[in-house]
Protein backbone atom coordinates (compact mmCIF):
# COMPACT_ATOMS: atom_id res chain seq x y z
CA UNK A 1 0.00 0.00 0.00
CA UNK A 2 0.97 3.63 -0.44
CA UNK A 3 2.00 5.96 2.37
CA UNK A 4 -0.29 8.74 3.58
CA UNK A 5 0.20 12.06 1.82
CA UNK A 6 -2.02 14.01 4.24
CA UNK A 7 -2.19 14.12 8.01
CA UNK A 8 -5.50 12.81 9.30
CA UNK A 9 -7.90 15.55 10.40
CA UNK A 10 -11.42 14.24 9.88
CA UNK A 11 -13.12 17.30 11.35
CA UNK A 12 -11.28 19.75 9.09
CA UNK A 13 -11.66 17.47 6.06
CA UNK A 14 -15.37 17.08 6.73
CA UNK A 15 -15.87 20.82 6.89
CA UNK A 16 -13.81 21.52 3.77
CA UNK A 17 -15.48 18.78 1.76
CA UNK A 18 -18.91 19.86 2.97
CA UNK A 19 -18.37 23.54 2.20
CA UNK A 20 -16.84 22.84 -1.22
CA UNK A 21 -19.66 20.42 -2.11
CA UNK A 22 -22.37 22.90 -1.09
CA UNK A 23 -20.71 25.76 -3.00
CA UNK A 24 -20.40 23.66 -6.17
CA UNK A 25 -23.99 22.42 -5.84
CA UNK A 26 -25.28 25.99 -5.30
CA UNK A 27 -23.32 27.25 -8.30
CA UNK A 28 -24.75 24.55 -10.55
CA UNK A 29 -28.30 25.19 -9.29
CA UNK A 30 -27.83 28.92 -9.91
CA UNK A 31 -26.95 28.14 -13.54
CA UNK A 32 -30.59 27.26 -14.12
CA UNK A 33 -31.47 30.86 -13.37
CA UNK A 34 -28.55 32.61 -15.10
CA UNK A 35 -27.78 33.26 -18.73
CA UNK A 36 -25.19 35.85 -19.72
CA UNK A 37 -26.95 36.57 -23.02
CA UNK A 38 -23.80 37.87 -24.67
CA UNK A 39 -22.70 37.41 -28.25
CA UNK A 40 -19.49 35.51 -28.80
CA UNK A 41 -17.66 34.75 -32.04
CA UNK A 42 -17.65 30.97 -31.62
CA UNK A 43 -20.08 28.12 -31.19
CA UNK A 44 -20.78 28.05 -27.44
CA UNK A 45 -21.76 24.39 -27.73
CA UNK A 46 -18.06 23.60 -28.10
CA UNK A 47 -18.14 23.46 -24.29
CA UNK A 48 -20.75 20.69 -24.43
CA UNK A 49 -18.50 18.73 -26.81
CA UNK A 50 -15.56 19.30 -24.46
CA UNK A 51 -17.72 18.04 -21.59
CA UNK A 52 -18.58 14.88 -23.51
CA UNK A 53 -14.90 14.29 -24.28
CA UNK A 54 -13.95 14.85 -20.65
CA UNK A 55 -16.71 12.54 -19.42
CA UNK A 56 -15.66 9.87 -21.92
CA UNK A 57 -12.07 10.17 -20.75
CA UNK A 58 -13.08 10.03 -17.08
CA UNK A 59 -15.11 6.88 -17.80
CA UNK A 60 -12.08 5.20 -19.35
CA UNK A 61 -9.85 6.38 -16.49
CA UNK A 62 -12.26 4.98 -13.91
CA UNK A 63 -12.25 1.57 -15.59
CA UNK A 64 -8.46 1.63 -15.93
CA UNK A 65 -8.12 2.62 -12.26
CA UNK A 66 -10.39 -0.23 -11.21
CA UNK A 67 -8.27 -2.67 -13.21
CA UNK A 68 -5.09 -1.19 -11.72
CA UNK A 69 -6.28 -1.58 -8.13
CA UNK A 70 -7.47 -5.14 -8.78
CA UNK A 71 -3.94 -5.89 -10.04
CA UNK A 72 -2.53 -4.24 -6.89
CA UNK A 73 -0.86 -1.53 -8.96
CA UNK A 74 -1.63 1.12 -6.34
CA UNK A 75 0.62 3.89 -7.67
CA UNK A 76 -0.92 3.55 -11.13
CA UNK A 77 -4.43 3.50 -9.56
CA UNK A 78 -3.61 6.69 -7.66
CA UNK A 79 -2.38 8.48 -10.79
CA UNK A 80 -5.42 7.43 -12.81
CA UNK A 81 -7.83 8.56 -10.10
CA UNK A 82 -6.06 11.87 -9.59
CA UNK A 83 -6.22 12.46 -13.35
CA UNK A 84 -9.95 11.69 -13.30
CA UNK A 85 -10.41 14.19 -10.47
CA UNK A 86 -8.45 16.93 -12.25
CA UNK A 87 -10.42 16.34 -15.45
CA UNK A 88 -13.61 16.59 -13.42
CA UNK A 89 -12.54 20.07 -12.30
CA UNK A 90 -12.01 21.05 -15.97
CA UNK A 91 -15.43 19.54 -16.69
CA UNK A 92 -17.04 21.74 -14.05
CA UNK A 93 -15.47 24.90 -15.49
CA UNK A 94 -16.54 23.95 -19.02
CA UNK A 95 -20.03 22.99 -17.80
CA UNK A 96 -20.48 26.36 -16.13
CA UNK A 97 -19.20 28.19 -19.23
CA UNK A 98 -21.60 26.26 -21.48
CA UNK A 99 -24.64 26.93 -19.33
CA UNK A 100 -23.80 30.60 -18.82
CA UNK A 101 -23.33 31.18 -22.54
CA UNK A 102 -25.82 28.76 -24.10
CA UNK A 103 -28.63 28.52 -21.58
CA UNK A 104 -31.00 25.56 -21.70
CA UNK A 105 -31.79 23.44 -24.73
CA UNK A 106 -35.16 21.72 -25.03
CA UNK A 107 -35.13 18.05 -26.02
CA UNK A 108 -37.03 17.63 -29.28
CA UNK A 109 -37.31 13.85 -29.46
CA UNK A 110 -40.71 12.19 -29.40
CA UNK A 111 -42.09 8.84 -28.36
CA UNK A 112 -40.05 6.23 -26.52
CA UNK A 113 -36.75 8.08 -26.95
CA UNK A 114 -38.20 11.03 -25.03
CA UNK A 115 -38.95 8.82 -22.01
CA UNK A 116 -35.53 7.19 -22.24
CA UNK A 117 -33.85 10.59 -22.46
CA UNK A 118 -35.67 12.00 -19.44
CA UNK A 119 -35.06 8.86 -17.37
CA UNK A 120 -31.33 9.06 -18.13
CA UNK A 121 -31.26 12.83 -17.59
CA UNK A 122 -33.10 12.73 -14.25
CA UNK A 123 -30.97 9.90 -12.85
CA UNK A 124 -27.83 11.62 -14.17
CA UNK A 125 -28.72 14.94 -12.54
CA UNK A 126 -29.68 13.39 -9.20
CA UNK A 127 -26.54 11.27 -8.97
CA UNK A 128 -24.30 14.09 -10.23
CA UNK A 129 -25.73 16.27 -7.46
CA UNK A 130 -24.74 13.83 -4.72
CA UNK A 131 -21.49 12.31 -6.00
CA UNK A 132 -19.00 15.10 -5.26
CA UNK A 133 -18.74 14.61 -1.47
CA UNK A 134 -18.46 10.85 -2.00
CA UNK A 135 -15.57 11.37 -4.42
CA UNK A 136 -13.82 13.76 -2.06
CA UNK A 137 -14.28 11.62 1.07
CA UNK A 138 -13.11 8.53 -0.83
CA UNK A 139 -10.00 10.39 -2.02
CA UNK A 140 -9.40 11.76 1.48
CA UNK A 141 -9.46 8.25 2.97
CA UNK A 142 -6.84 7.19 0.42
CA UNK A 143 -4.68 10.25 1.05
CA UNK A 144 -4.56 9.53 4.79
CA UNK A 145 -3.88 5.85 4.05
CA UNK A 146 -7.08 4.52 5.63
CA UNK A 147 -7.43 1.89 2.93
CA UNK A 148 -10.18 -0.30 4.44
CA UNK A 149 -12.42 2.80 4.74
CA UNK A 150 -11.32 3.98 1.29
CA UNK A 151 -12.23 0.62 -0.23
CA UNK A 152 -15.61 0.58 1.52
CA UNK A 153 -16.45 4.09 0.24
CA UNK A 154 -15.07 3.35 -3.23
CA UNK A 155 -17.53 0.47 -3.63
CA UNK A 156 -20.30 3.08 -3.44
CA UNK A 157 -18.52 5.99 -5.12
CA UNK A 158 -17.04 4.25 -8.17
CA UNK A 159 -20.26 2.93 -9.76
CA UNK A 160 -22.10 6.20 -9.17
CA UNK A 161 -19.24 8.28 -10.59
CA UNK A 162 -18.95 5.91 -13.55
CA UNK A 163 -22.71 6.11 -14.20
CA UNK A 164 -22.65 9.91 -14.05
CA UNK A 165 -19.69 10.10 -16.45
CA UNK A 166 -21.19 7.66 -18.97
CA UNK A 167 -24.70 9.11 -18.85
CA UNK A 168 -23.24 12.59 -19.29
CA UNK A 169 -21.97 11.47 -22.69
CA UNK A 170 -25.30 9.78 -23.52
CA UNK A 171 -27.21 12.95 -22.60
CA UNK A 172 -24.88 14.98 -24.82
CA UNK A 173 -25.48 12.72 -27.84
CA UNK A 174 -29.23 12.77 -27.28
CA UNK A 175 -29.54 16.56 -26.78
CA UNK A 176 -26.88 17.84 -29.20
CA UNK A 177 -29.06 17.58 -32.33
CA UNK A 178 -31.35 20.20 -30.72
CA UNK A 179 -28.67 22.81 -30.07
CA UNK A 180 -29.44 25.95 -32.00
Amino acid sequence: MLKAILTKNDKKAGWLIGIFSVVVFAAVVALGKLNLNIKVDFDVHVFARINAIINSTVSVLLVAALIAVKRKSYEWHKRLMMTAMVLSIFFLVSYIAHHLLAGDTKFGGEGTIRYIYFFILITHIFLAAIILPFILFTAYRAMIAEYPQHKKLARITWPIWFYVAVTGVVVYFLISPYYS
